[in-house]
């Protein structure tokens, strides 16, 4: 048959390939799901909707994702598997018709001081490669120009076996492009001595003040004690000048503590491998605020920030060298590489323009790729590794994204809608976790979970399109077009914050009077200067109480009643009716039941295999030890209290024989943020990104201040929280404090008193304030992007 005829020919029956166009899902039992079964079509753009804490990260991320993910990594080698998360096997029944999953969530990308936009994306090796072919003058191969790679130069003998045994001579050389006074970090370090010991101290006396470095520390105190390099017993402002030499700068040599083969190194080098080599952002709180005392960060005199040796800064393509490529917004370094002509490296060309439009295009063009990678939000990272997948060549693959909206405008919402439906015309599935009206309205197929949160959740209540959503009366369909109204009368201020000059980041000394007294929300395009004003200018520190993105450590061990400083309290009350301490009602200490260590759970390690976690047989996940579990208060025992709800536990510690105040306040606040369904020992691991935020919102609300700044409250919120959250806003301000909200939901912008809107664009196009005035006036005026969405969404 010829090949024009084959290509023409019908086959007689369709391929049974062909039918496998949905993925089942049936018995899902993981988190607090409740035997949910669920067919979702493929090559379909499908939202996960329901209230927080309802069960959509559980199904969609805990038990698709994950379940697909744990499938292909058993294709890999014993071996390799060693080396990769181990993944249980959800509790599901049955999971059919699963492809490739791609997840796209909001965690933070990795903060290595060395790690920037360009490095975790493909476009600064591309830019490396550029330069190595076209920058003048050449100084070599593309590491040349990588901030990342050293200049290695080595000579010695080698032995080439080659007929007769024969040592040559040999050199060998590499040119990286990595700055030799910092090390490719941009900023160097200067480390003030006395807040690391008491030089009026000896050793053996404690004179380390170190976070962690206690005195009978094998590793830290007593290597140096023991190490015979120096007296333990001298005052260490009496140390020779040797003894000083080895102190603080002593390379790394091998001693011999107590039998014990261990590496002696100068105090110095390791305070700068063990705290500096880590970003600050990612440090625990009493380890930053160590750094931030004992060290000065200041610019790299050698390389002026830039982290590049002399010979990479000086090769230049047109007169741009790579730093100043790299330091150029994203959208300005993509308009110059569009104007380059050369044939020679015409793809690599292509290839990097589509990469750096692909940025524009998402809504993050006033980025800069030497941008720290850390320093990104969560809705930032989430769109910058996006990137990687617009341009894939992979089809029929499943995209996972957790709301991808977060810490967009309304007016960028639209270009991650037209991502979204690109990815799923490419013939992939497509998965999002949503909230917005806007998401959800692009929706080939919904399913929403309900009908509450925790307990009360973990059902499908619905399923289907859009328009049938609307009319399923779930809370999702009752508060999809809801518009929250403009306020009739809005508050008079009590005074203002002035800030004067303002010029962080792209900032252009901004001059604004933030009022006091009221509800005000700042907005803005992403990228136009809302953090960088408040943040940068709203002097943090006393009567200032910041609740920022940055998400909330804790392990399995942690729960609300631990974070959020409840148990205390508790442990208190049952100490204090039983007569005996309050040690014993902790799992973390005392208390513990010693099978488990207080987890409830025995994990056993399978090596490669996912491990197993079996409830603890002697306690039956209880935690504590049976003699404790006889104290009782209010007729309850510790386990039966931290199995209890928040709502139930507010009610429980407010009247009584177990009244207490102490407790009922904390409860309350948790109640107040929305979160009266999680129990009280649940772990932190198992909360969702928006349950995380409320809960460091309710701990927050303890603290003394006149001056609250909310970064996003409403991310992870359904529509139908965002009216108490609203409601506790107005809370807050009439107790007499003053909100500034940094927002860019409309139902805030409208319920806010007075409005400070920057823009008018992103980075360079940024950085002014536009605006400033109530809701009501900018509707009316429209002269702003926020203006034009805020008046449609009221439907004026």
């Amino acid at each position: 048959m010829s090949r024009a005829a084959r290509s023409t020919a019908e086959p007689s029956a369709p391929y049974a390939a062909d039918r496998h166009d949905l993925i089942r899902v049936q018995g899902a039992r993981e988190n607090n799901l409740k035997d949910v079964s669920v067919e979702i079509p493929k090559r379909r753009l499908t939202v996960f909707t329901g209230v927080s804490g309802s069960g959509k990260s559980s199904l969609v991320f805990d038990t698709i994702a994950a379940e697909s993910q744990r499938l292909i990594n058993e294709t890999y080698s014993a071996f390799v598997q060693g080396f990769m998360p181990t993944l249980a096997r959800p509790e599901v029944d049955v999971l059919d018709g699963l492809t490739t999953a791609i997840i796209v969530d909001q965690q933070r990308l990795g903060a290595d001081p060395r790690s920037t936009v360009g490095t975790a994306t493909d476009a600064n090796a591309m830019l490396r490669i550029l330069f190595s072919r076209l920058g003048s003058p050449h100084i070599g191969p593309p590491s040349a120009y990588a901030f990342n790679v050293p200049s290695v130069r080595a000579s010695g003998a080698i032995t080439v076996e080659k007929g007769a045994k024969k040592a040559v001579k040999a050199t060998y050389t590499r040119t990286g492009g990595m700055c030799v006074r910092c090390e490719g970090r941009g900023s160097v370090s200067d480390i003030d001595l006395t807040q690391l010991y008491d030089d009026s101290k000896s050793i053996s006396e404690g004179a380390f003040t170190i976070p962690g470095w206690k005195s009978d520390s094998f590793w830290t105190v007593r290597l140096y004690a023991e190490s015979g390099f120096l007296d333990p017993d001298k005052p260490i402002r009496d140390f020779s000048e040797r003894e000083m030499r080895d102190f603080l700068y002593r390379e790394p040599t091998k001693v011999k503590v107590e039998g014990v083969n261990l590496t002696y190194e100068g105090l110095i080098p390791k305070i700068q491998k063990s705290f500096l080599s880590k970003d600050r952002e990612a440090m625990q709180p009493h380890i930053r605020a160590f750094v931030d005392r004992a060290v000065t960060f200041t610019t790299c005199p050698e390389c002026d920030g830039t982290r590049l040796t002399e010979a990479a800064r000086s090769s230049r393509i047109e007169g741009i060298s790579i730093a100043d490529a790299c330091a150029m917004q994203i959208s300005d370094l993509a308009q110059w590489v569009g104007g380059l002509e050369e044939p020679s490296v015409a793809p690599l060309l292509a290839k990097l323009r589509h990469t750096l439009d692909s940025f524009v295009e998402i809504g993050l063009g006033y980025l800069a790729l030497d941008r720290p990678s850390g320093t990104l939000s969560g809705g930032e990272a989430q769109r910058v590794k996006m990137i990687r997948h617009l341009g894939s060549s992979l089809t029929d693959v499943t995209y996972v994204f957790d709301e991808p909206t977060v810490g967009l405008h309304p007016h960028d919402i639209q270009r991650m809608n037209d991502l979204l439906l690109r990815l799923r015309d490419k013939g992939n599935t497509v998965l999002v976790v949503e909230h917005k009206p806007e998401v959800i309205a692009i929706a080939d197929h919904v399913v929403d979970l309900g009908p509450g949160a925790g307990t009360g959740g973990g059902e499908v209540v619905y399923e289907g399109t859009v328009e049938g959503l609307r009319a399923s009366g779930t809370t999702t369909g009752r508060h999809l077009d809801d518009r929250a109204a403009l306020k009739e009368a809005v508050r008079e201020p009590t005074g203002v914050l002035e800030i004067r000059g303002a010029n962080a980041n792209n900032l252009r000394d901004v001059d604004v009077d933030i009022p006091l007294g009221v509800l005000t929300v700042v907005t803005g395009v992403a990228g136009s200067g809302k953090s960088s004003l408040i943040h940068g200018s709203v002097p943090a520190g006393a009567g200032v109480v910041s609740v920022d993105q940055s998400p909330i450590k804790g392990s399995r061990r942690s729960n609300p009643a631990t974070y959020t400083g409840l148990l205390e309290p508790i442990r208190k009350a049952f100490a204090k009716a039983n007569g005996v301490k309050p040690a014993l009602f902790s799992a973390n200490s005392e208390g513990a039941c010693p099978t488990c260590n207080g987890a409830g759970v025995v994990y056993t390690d399978l090596a490669m295999m996912a491990g197993v976690a079996t409830t603890c047989e002697d306690c039956e996940g209880k935690r504590f030890q049976v003699s404790v579990l006889e104290y009782r208060l209010g007729g309850r025992d510790i386990s039966e209290v931290l199995a209890m709800s928040v709502t139930e536990a507010e009610e429980f510690f407010g009247a009584g024989e177990a009244r207490t105040p102490a407790a009922h306040r904390i409860l309350d606040r948790m109640a107040d943020v929305g979160l009266g369904y999680l129990t009280l020992g649940q772990p932190l691991t198992t909360l969702s990104g928006g349950e995380r935020q409320r809960l460091k919102l309710a701990t927050h609300m303890g603290e003394k201040g006149g001056v609250y700044v909310l970064d996003e409250p409403t991310t992870g919120l359904h529509l139908a929280d965002v009216e108490q959250l609203l409601g506790l806003l107005d809370r807050l301000v009439d107790s007499g404090k003053s909100v500034i909200v940094i927002e860019h939901h409309q139902a805030v912008m409208a319920h806010a008193d007075w409005i400070i809107d920057l823009g008018p664009g992103a980075g360079h196009d940024g950085g002014r304030v536009v605006y400033e005035g109530t809701p009501a006036d900018l509707v009316a005026g429209r002269s702003t992007l926020t203006g034009e969405h805020l008046a449609e969404y009221l439907g004026l």
